[in-house]
């Protein structure tokens, strides 16, 4: 993956005449009211009024306040990574409080009086509690998150991870028409998904049970991508923004469980894949040792619930280490390596023939690119699969 900054539209703090409100305070912070619910915040987050900007991307990986309800066509870049402090204010209907909180993924969610808000931390929780409490939201009392798994008639088959062919990533699911147009005029017939993690940047107003049953429907097919803790901070494309792998086994286990919830609460149930997305990082030692003792938790976990487990990570990093460790670890069922030599193939020079044989590779093998297919425009990474039962 490559990080790229894609320019989003800010509404000036203190702008007379806007609503949503905001107003400086004396001590570098601002008060954002959003709905009657006023939100203090640094007077350097920027804050992003998503009626007036439809398109802006929704990302947790800089400091924003973003109001409203984000657009079905938001203009992201492919592939950025990492988590930092950041609010998303909705509309809703509900009435009273609730927080939980999703402590492996870094976020709290909260209803209150007519808004319902996600608000995302990467090394700072104590700085998004301090400002959910000015706001009036008990986070001492926060219930850990539950996801309920899909109802029956929106779950797909354990095929929906089995595809050969070309498929492409994006770091927002698109929205129906996109997909729909995309499906008639692009060529490709598999969709990468960000389903959770840590270090997922984008957020996913449209991935929903619903979302991905209608997809498989129409002949899509998936694979789905879990960002959680990563070698370091600042390797591939984190920019010293992802939270990094510090206890790996528990974490390893930590992610699965967490992965395997948020599959299931889109539908993807027991047989379907899960990558586990590790970005690029400077192989040897205490490093190497870390990342394969947490994808190995990781893949031993989803095993014990019933899943199969993928690896997404650069040929020159976590795949040289896997086929150097090949013999001593428990492997993940499939991998996805990225190598953007622009060859739609999956084979590969560091690959032995004997490794992942049987139907059990994806080749990113373009990354950081913009299409338009039917109208429709989306930054994505291409991919060539050729993945089994």
């Amino acid at each position: 993956m490559l990080t790229v900054l894609a320019a989003a539209t800010a509404l000036a703090t203190g702008s007379p005449g806007t609503a949503p409100a905001s107003q400086r305070t004396s001590d570098d912070t601002i008060h954002v009211t959003y709905r009657g619910h006023v939100f203090t915040v640094p007077a350097s987050w920027r804050v992003v009024d998503l009626e007036k900007d439809p398109d802006t991307c929704v990302r947790f990986d800089r400091h924003v306040v973003y109001l409203g309800t984000p657009g079905s066509r938001q203009n992201c870049p492919a592939d950025p990574t990492g988590r930092t402090e950041a609010l998303l204010l909705q509309p809703t209907g509900a009435a009273g409080t609730d927080v939980t909180e999703n402590r492996t993924a870094g976020t709290y969610r909260a209803t209150a009086d007519r808004i319902a808000v996600t608000a995302a931390y990467g090394q700072d929780r104590t700085r998004i509690q301090e400002i959910l409490r000015t706001a009036g939201l008990n986070v001492a009392s926060a219930r850990a998150e539950t996801v309920a798994e899909a109802p029956a008639a929106l779950a797909v088959p354990a095929d929906a991870t089995s595809f050969r062919g070309k498929g492409f990533d994006a770091c927002t699911a698109p929205s129906q028409a996109a997909m729909d147009a995309w499906k008639d005029t692009s060529g490709y017939g598999a969709v990468g998904i960000y389903i959770g993690g840590i270090n997922r940047a984008c957020a996913q107003p449209n991935l929903t049970a619903s979302w991905v049953q209608k997809q498989y429907a129409s002949g899509w097919r998936f694979i789905p991508l879990y960002v959680g803790r990563q070698p370091s901070a600042s390797g591939g494309s984190c920019g010293s923004g992802c939270a990094a792998i510090t206890d790996a086994a528990p974490q390893g286990t930590e992610a699965a469980d967490d992965a395997a919830r948020q599959a299931a609460a889109v539908g993807l149930g027991k047989g379907t894949v899960i990558y586990n997305d590790l970005e690029h990082y400077t192989t040897g030692g205490a490093v190497t040792t870390r990342v394969l003792t947490y994808l190995e938790a990781y893949t031993k976990r989803l095993h014990e619930l019933g899943y199969r487990s993928g690896a997404y990570g650069s040929s020159s990093s976590l795949i040289q280490d896997l086929v150097a460790g090949a013999d001593g670890i428990t492997l993940p069922d499939v991998i996805h390596f990225a190598r953007w030599n622009d060859s739609a193939t999956t084979e590969d020079s560091a690959i032995p023939a004997r490794l992942w044989a049987d139907h059990q590779r994806i080749h990113q093998y373009a990354g950081d690119r913009t299409e338009t297919h039917g109208g429709v425009k989306i930054g994505i990474d291409r991919n060539q699969l050729d993945v089994g039962p």
